[in-house]
C-alpha cells in the first residue's frame, strides 16, 4: 500500500504502480531496495550534524497513537510532512485530521522491503507503535519488539539517516521477581527492541524512555537525560521533545530518560546533546 496523498491512496497489488510523492502521478516501480550494509561502511545519510532539518518527510510508525497524532499535528504545523502508518483503514482519517499522511502497513506481517518501500525519501523515521493496554504478552514481543526491529531493519534498508524509537522507562535489566507476567513479557520486549536498534550505529538513533504518560496539557517544561528519576510526563511533552530531538541530530546514539520537570524542551534537548 502506497499512499500519496490525504485523499489519494494507491493499493499495491499484481501489476504493481507507484505514485511519486511529489507529483502524485502514477509512475514506474521505484528502484531496487539497498541490502543492509556493514557498520563500517559509507551509511549514506542524508542528514548530518551540519545540516538543519527544514521541510522533513517523517515517517511514523504506529502513526494512531496518542503521542503520535500529536506529533503529526506539530510536523503539519510547521510545514513538515509527516506520514503515518497505521494498521487499520478506519485509523487514517484521525492521521489526516492530524496533517499527516496515512499509509496502510500492518507491522505484524509486513516484510521489511514492504516498509522499506514506505521509507523511501524519509528524513527519519519515529517508532511509535506499541501493542497497548488489554494486550498479551504475544502481542508485546510481536508488536514492542518484533515490528520495532522490522521497522528498524526496514530504515537500514532505506538508509534513512534518523531513528527515533520511542521506549519506556526500567526495561533495563530483568523484570524483578513477582512483576506481572503480561508487564514482564513488555519490558524484555522494550529491552531487546533498544538492543537491537543500539547495535546499529548508522541508523543515528536515539531512544526516548519516558516515564508514565498522562493526558494532562503540556507545560512545555521537562525533564531529560541519561537517568531520571521515576515520574510522569504528559504526551504533549513527550511529541514535544521527539520533535526537537529531530532538529537536533547530536542526540544520536543517545538512549535518554523523560520526565516532567522544569528546562524547556528546546535547552533540554540541546543538553542532552551537548552532554
Amino acid at each position: 500500500m502506497y499512499v500519496d496523498a490525504p485523499n489519494q491512496v494507491i493499493e499495491a497489488g499484481g501489476g504493481v504502480r507507484y505514485a511519486d510523492r511529489r507529483s502524485g502521478v502514477a509512475g514506474l516501480p521505484p528502484p531496487p531496495l539497498l541490502l543492509l550494509q556493514d557498520e563500517d561502511e559509507d551509511d549514506g545519510r542524508r542528514t548530518t550534524d551540519d545540516e538543519r532539518t527544514e521541510d522533513m518527510r517523517v515517517v511514523i510508525a504506529g502513526g494512531h497513537g496518542q503521542v503520535a497524532l500529536r506529533l503529526e499535528r506539530l510536523l503539519a504545523e510547521r510545514g513538515d510532512t509527516a506520514v503515518g502508518l497505521v494498521r487499520r483503514p478506519e485509523q487514517t482519517g484521525d492521521v489526516r485530521d492530524a496533517g499527516a499522511v496515512p499509509v496502510l502497513c500492518d507491522l505484524e506481517s509486513a516484510s521489511v522491503a514492504e516498509v522499506a518501500a514506505h521509507l523511501r525519501d524519509a528524513d527519519a523515521v519515529v517508532f511509535a507503535a506499541g501493542a497497548g493496554p488489554g494486550s498479551g504478552a504475544e502481542r508485546k514481543d510481536t508488536v514492542d519488539r518484533g515490528a520495532a526491529v522490522l521497522v528498524a531493519d526496514a530504515a537500514l534498508a532505506a538508509r534513512t539517516g534518523r531513528f527515533l524509537m520511542i521506549s519506556g522507562k526500567g526495561v533495563d535489566g530483568s523484570p524483578p521477581a513477582g512483576t506481572d507476567p503480561v508487564f514482564a513479557a513488555y519490558l524484555r520486549a522494550k529491552a531487546e527492541a533498544d538492543d537491537h536498534v543500539r547495535a546499529h550505529a548508522s541508523l543515528g538513533w536515539t531512544i526516548l524512555r519516558p516515564g508514565r504518560l498522562t493526558d494532562e496539557p503540556g507545560t512545555g517544561h521537562v525533564t531529560l537525560g541519561p537517568s531520571t528519576p521515576e515520574g510522569s510526563v504528559a504526551r504533549d511533552d513527550v511529541a514535544a521533545v521527539l520533535l526537537a530531538l529531530l532538529d537536533e541530530p547530536r542526540t544520536a546514539g543517545r538512549t535518554l530518560d523523560l520526565i516532567a520537570g522544569g528546562t524547556p524542551v528546546t535547552a533540554a534537548v540541546r543538553t542532552a546533546a551537548d552532554g
